[in-house]
């Protein structure tokens, strides 16, 4: 059974850092945000490791998170997705493989 998801999403290459538990920074480019706000009560972000390479089977590490932004609009807290949360997880992959087609 297949369905539909009319998520609007924008690509954007801002750059962001994420800070670990022991302190460190690393960048991360934004590869692509969708608004899962109407279906789920959050947005989502996709980031890739700034510079990073493809490996040697064409892969490259993509990180997702939900994030709820500032009454601003300028900063958010990241949150990690259940990994079993099915529904979130289909959506984001739907999302991203349209993402992918376009390009």
């Amino acid at each position: 059974m297949a369905h539909e998801h009319n998520h609007d999403h924008e690509h954007k290459h801002e750059v962001i850092t994420l800070v670990d538990d022991q302190g460190n920074e690393t960048l991360f480019e934004i590869l692509l945000t969708i608004d899962g706000r109407e279906e789920f009560g959050k947005n989502y972000v996709l980031l890739v490791p700034a510079g990073a390479e493809e490996d040697e089977n064409g892969q490259i590490e993509i990180q997702a998170y939900s994030f709820t932004e500032s009454e601003d609009g300028t900063e958010g807290d990241l949150q990690p997705i259940p990994e079993d949360s099915d529904k979130e997880w289909d959506m984001i992959e739907e999302v991203f493989n349209s993402f992918l087609d376009e390009e």
